[in-house]
């Protein structure tokens, strides 16, 4: 009889255990992550693939651009990846991804897209040659920003900008300097005396 009693106890003691282990509801968002284009969405083409994912606790039941469903890549719900082939009309479009979990909790992202097919303008503002040694003083300039200088390929440090003033040291006769836009355009100059 003993043992008919203990048994009852000891859920009367795992009780308040338990209840620690019930469902809660689920008040936790998707999280929305563009991965590509990086740069604030400036692309060369009017065509291009937005990439990204939706991050869920319990999963993500539905990607939407604009308010369309669009497929979700194979894999785990809880990490959603997607791919968007966008067809921006003129030179710039906001497209609205949202993302829907299994309770019914939406996130909104806009994704601004600016195309830009004109190149960064690039100036040599002072070349001196002392036997092999180059001093190449120059300001690249972009509607966007410029993300790159490179002299002889080798990356500067610079601070991305709409205007960039550049100085690097190098060898040889001339020195070849090249900058590059947020949307990948790149302008190439030959600097020599």
């Amino acid at each position: 009889m003993r043992r008919a009693a203990a048994a009852p106890l000891a859920l009367l003691l795992l009780a308040p255990l338990l209840g620690g282990c019930a469902r809660k509801a689920d008040s936790f968002k998707p999280r929305i992550v563009i991965t590509s284009p990086d740069g604030g969405g400036v692309g060369q083409a009017r065509a291009f693939t937005i990439r990204g994912y939706a991050l869920d606790d319990r999963g993500v039941e539905r990607i939407t651009v604009d308010g369309k469903a669009i497929p979700i890549e194979k894999g785990s719900r809880k990490i959603a990846n997607f791919a968007y082939q966008t067809r921006v009309q003129g030179n710039k479009a906001t497209y609205l991804i949202g993302a829907l979990d299994a309770a019914g909790n939406k996130s909104l992202l806009e994704v601004p897209i600016t195309v830009d097919g004109k190149p960064p303008v690039l100036k040599v503002t002072r070349f001196e040659r002392s036997g092999t040694l180059i001093r190449v003083t120059g300001v690249a300039t972009d509607d966007n920003r410029v993300t790159e200088v490179l002299v002889d390929g080798k990356r500067l440090n610079i601070t991305s900008g709409t205007r960039v003033e550049f100085y690097a040291e190098t060898t040889g006769v001339y020195a070849d300097v090249e900058a590059v836009d947020g949307a990948g355009n790149r302008t190439r100059l030959r600097a020599q005396q």
